[in-house]
This record gives C-alpha cells, structure tokens and sequence, in this order.
C-alpha cells in the first residue's frame, strides 16, 4: 500500500510505534476491517476483538446482523491474513438486555427507540473499552464514520467528512473518556475510498454488503419483533382526534409512529391524517392535520455534554434529518422555528458547525400549535 494512502489515517498515538498496542473493535464488516489492516501497517501490535450479540447457530446464514455467525467467521479470517490476534466475547445476554429488551419496552411505551445509540454507548463502546483497557491498549480503533479532532480543551466529535456516511448522531452519548481513548480512523475518508483500500489490501470482505441499521430486525418488522417479544403487545385500543374524538380502531400501538400517516385507515376526513402521539397508557393513538405535528421544543433528559450549550448550535432530531437552529434553556430544546418529526424515544444531537456538542432524549415535546 501507498504512503499516499497511509496519509489519510493518523491513529494520534504517542510513542515509539514498537511499544504501541491498538485493539480493533472488529463486527466483520469491511470498515472495520480497514481499520485493522491500518493499525497493522503501522507497526504496532493490533489485535481484534468482536463481541458475539447473537446466538451464533441462529445467526449463521443470517443477513443483515452483525456480530455474529458468518461476520465473527469474516472478522477471523481477516486477522488471520493480516496475522494479527482475534478474540471474540459473548455478549448476547447484555445486549439482549440493555438493546433488544429496552427497544420492546419503549415501543410498548409508545416512544420512538434508537438501538444503534444504546448498542455504541452500551456493549460496544463500554465494554470494549474496558476490555481494551484490560489488554493494555493505546487506544480503542473502531470502522465509525466520524472524527476526533485535539482542539484547546481536548479530543473533540467532529461529524465524518463523508456527510453520506456521517455517523455522529449513533454517537453522541459517547463520554469525554471514551472520546480520549477512542480512534476514529476512517473519519476523514469517503465509503468508496475504504472499499478500495479493501481491495488493495486483497481483503475478502471488500465488496461485502453494509450491515441494516436495526441488525436484529433485518427483514423491517419491529412489531412482530416487539410482540415476540412481548407476546402481550397486540393490545387494540381506539384511534381518535385531538379532541379526544374516537375515528376508528387499532390493532395494537406498536403498529404505529410519530408522523405516520399509512395504516390508519380512515376515510372521510377533509385533510390526511397523521400519527401525533401514541398514549400507552389509555391504548390511544391520537391523530390530527400535519401542522398538527410542528413542535416548538422538546424537553431533554441523560444529556451528554461533549461542548458548551451556551451558544448558537443545531439540533438534529433524526439521524436522517438536517441539522436546524436551536438552543438549550435548561434541558429545554427550544427550535428557532417549528420542526416536524420529532417523537419521544428518539435523541437529539447537538452541533456547533461539524463539532457535536452532546445530545439527549426527547422525553417530551411541546406543540407549535399550543405555543403560538
């Protein structure tokens, strides 16, 4: 490999390279086998490590989940090219317990769950580092698309420069410590770029699809995954207005979003109807008009503080949405002007231009409507 190409990744270590020790989180996909094939070109010693989330006979064969059966297979063979150790850690009950099970509660909750967000700050950020720690390690090097940058006060997030494949919204609850011990390699660099580092590297998991966001619901089914789950789920309840008007019946509010408008099934109304809040206490899913949905803030909790809040900043209240103006008062966020899409259960991440600043969970959100 080029050196015009071992420029683009500075693992920021200290020290002669031969006393360096870097552990790969390693899923057995080709970003994160990049980055091993990396930390081994650098001369320091580098050893991979996957936590198994799966059963691993029920994952064999399975598309779309990470961490288990033909990935750990993936994850092995690729240390074995680059002659590097792999150990893999079963870790199925505590992420069933602290991703899955919490994904099934806050859907019976009527809340909007992130698992990609518990999952990075729970097994794979927490005990990773800790098992890095263990090994003696430098630093913790993991396939994620954002960047650490050294800034006055310390390592700063910084979103990745490849706004496509930009993962610092999964990552904001990631704390000050781990961000000191943490490497983001692949930061700087474009997803076509790291495939052809792949196949330059004559690694086999090169053209390897990417991994579904949700990897334990690979065929899209939250409800029947929930219901599973909890098989006392399907709980009908009414469909009404927001006037507490009943329209119509349901089969279950884990059938249903914030802002959905599909599957309701109800006619003669003047305006299309949309999801605007799921009551699980009463069973109710609530509708009105899309200007229904227009929030003017939302109240925060478990904020992570990765910045100062004191100042102009963004909001990302989706991973998939556009950053807009906000502030925080207290553990409000209150929009510059009103903002759709935003639901319970869901994180909003805070920026400061590239930089994220930390982020939340929106426990509740105050309608436009009501505050005009």
């Amino acid at each position: 490999m080029g050196r015009a190409i071992m420029d683009d990744v500075d693992f920021q270590l200290a020290g002669p390279v031969g006393s360096r020790r870097i552990v790969v989180a390693m899923s057995g996909g080709v970003d994160s086998s990049v980055v091993a094939a990396l930390a081994a070109r650098t001369g320091a010693e580098t050893i991979g490590v996957t936590l198994q989330l799966y059963d691993h006979g029920e994952a064999i064969g399975r598309a779309g989940a990470c961490c288990a059966g033909r990935d750990i297979r993936d994850a092995r063979a690729v240390c074995d090219r680059l002659g590097i150790a792999h150990y893999v850690f079963d870790h199925e009950s505590r992420f069933r317990e602290t991703v899955v099970d919490r994904f099934a509660d806050e859907y019976l909750a009527g809340r909007t769950p992130i698992p990609c967000v518990q999952c990075n700050t729970g097994p794979k950020f927490t005990d990773l580092l800790q098992m890095a720690r263990e090994l003696g390690a430098d630093c913790l090097a993991t396939g994620h698309y954002v960047r650490r940058v050294v800034g006055p006060q310390g390592a700063e997030l910084h979103r990745g420069a490849d706004p496509a494949r930009d993962q610092s919204y999964f990552l904001f609850g990631t704390t000050q410590e781990q961000l000191d011990f943490l490497r983001f390699p692949l930061g700087p660099l474009p997803k076509a770029r790291v495939r052809e580092l792949a196949a330059d590297m004559g690694l086999a998991v090169a053209g390897k699809p990417d991994s579904q966001d949700i990897c334990f619901v690979p065929d899209g089914d939250y409800a029947g995954l929930v219901k599973k789950l909890r098989p006392d789920a399907d709980t009908a309840g009414d469909i009404v207005d927001l006037g507490g008007r009943k329209l119509g019946e349901h089969r279950g509010i884990i059938h249903f979003t914030v802002g959905q408008r599909r599957g309701l099934e109800i006619g003669g109304t003047a305006e299309p109807l949309y999801v605007v809040r799921l009551d699980a206490e009463t069973k109710r899913v609530v509708v009105g008009p899309r200007a229904a949905l227009a929030v003017a803030a939302a109240r925060l909790t478990d904020l992570n503080r990765l910045g100062p809040l004191d100042g102009p900043l963004t909001a990302k209240v989706r991973s998939m949405a556009k950053p807009v103006p906000a502030r925080m008062i207290g553990e409000r966020l209150v929009f510059d002007m009103p903002e759709y899409g935003v639901a319970p259960g869901q994180a909003a991440v805070l920026y400061a231009g590239d930089r994220v600043l930390g982020g939340g969970w929106i426990a509740e959100t105050e309608a436009a409507l009501a505050a005009a």
